[in-house]
C-alpha cells in the first residue's frame, strides 16, 4: 500500500485544466491508498466554509467520494486555505490536523507541516502570518459578508498576479531559514520532514548538532504540472511530471 502527499495546488476557477489533474487523481490512483495527505494551499484562496460558489461545491465533493470510498484524507492548512474549518471537514470527511502534525510513516517518525513557518528570513511576511492566523483576527474575516470577503480574495490575487518576476534576493528570503530547519528537527525529534510552500521540489540531507542526518523532502507546487510523493514501506519517490491518468 501507498501513502500520497501534495501540496501547493492553488486549485481556482481561473485554472480548471489543474482542477482536473488534481480530480482524476483523486478518482483514481488516490482511491488504492493507505491515506492522502494534502500540505496546505489546496486551493489559491479559501473566503470560508460557507462558499456556494460551483468550484467550492465540486471541490468538496470531490474530496467528498474520496473519503467515502474508504481513504483517510489529511489537510494541513496553508497561507492560502487556514480559513477551512469544521463545516468543510464535516462536508468532505477530510480530517483537519494542526499545523505541524508527527506521523509514524512505514516506521520512520516524519514531521508534516506546509512549510511556511519556517521561512524565518521573511521577517515580514513571518509577522502578517502570525497577525493573520491570530483567532480573533480570522473571526473578524469570517464575519464579513460573503460579497466582501469575494472582494478580498480578488483584490489579493490580483495584486499577486501583477507583481514583477522575483529577483535572487526576494527567492532566498522566501526559502526556508536552515537554522529554523534544524531546529524543528531537534525540537520535534524526527528524522524526516515533509513539506511544500516554497515550490522548490527537492529532497535536502540535513547534519543535526548531534552528528546525525535528517531528511527533508519538498514537494512541488502545481502550476505546469501535478507534483506528488509517493511513499510505501520500501521507500518513496518525488514525482515531477505532467500528472495524467496514465502517468500516476
Amino acid at each position: 500500500m501507498t501513502t500520497w502527499f501534495l501540496s501547493d495546488l492553488h486549485l481556482s476557477p481561473a485554472r480548471p485544466d489543474i482542477s482536473a489533474l488534481a480530480f482524476a487523481f483523486f478518482r483514481t490512483t488516490a482511491r488504492q491508498a493507505d491515506a492522502v495527505y494534502i500540505l496546505g494551499d489546496l486551493v489559491d484562496a479559501w473566503i470560508g466554509d460557507d462558499d456556494t460558489s460551483e468550484f467550492a461545491q465540486s471541490l468538496q465533493h470531490e474530496l467528498h467520494e474520496l473519503t467515502r470510498s474508504g481513504v483517510p484524507t489529511f489537510l494541513i492548512a496553508g497561507n492560502r486555505d487556514f480559513l477551512m474549518g469544521s463545516a468543510f471537514a464535516k462536508q468532505t470527511g477530510v480530517t483537519l490536523l494542526p499545523e505541524e502534525t508527527v506521523v509514524d510513516l512505514y516506521g520512520t517518525r516524519t514531521l508534516l507541516l506546509h512549510g511556511d513557518s519556517l521561512c524565518t528570513d521573511d521577517v515580514r511576511y513571518q509577522r502578517f502570518r502570525r497577525f493573520i492566523r491570530h483567532p480573533w483576527v480570522s473571526g473578524t474575516l469570517l464575519a464579513l459578508p460573503l460579497a466582501v470577503r469575494l472582494w478580498i480574495a480578488r483584490k489579493l490575487r490580483a495584486k499577486s498576479s501583477s507583481q514583477q518576476p522575483l529577483t535572487p534576493a526576494q527567492l532566498s528570503i522566501m526559502d526556508v531559514n536552515a537554522d529554523t530547519v534544524i531546529a524543528t528537527f531537534e525540537r520535534t525529534n524526527v528524522q524526516r520532514m515533509i513539506h511544500g510552500h516554497t515550490h522548490r521540489p527537492a529532497i535536502h540531507q540535513h547534519v543535526l548538532k548531534s552528528g546525525a542526518t535528517a531528511e527533508r523532502i519538498v514537494l512541488g507546487d502545481w502550476y505546469e504540472q501535478g507534483s506528488l510523493l509517493r511513499v510505501d514501506a520500501n521507500g518513496y519517490e518525488l514525482i515531477n511530471q505532467p500528472l495524467t491518468r496514465d502517468s500516476v
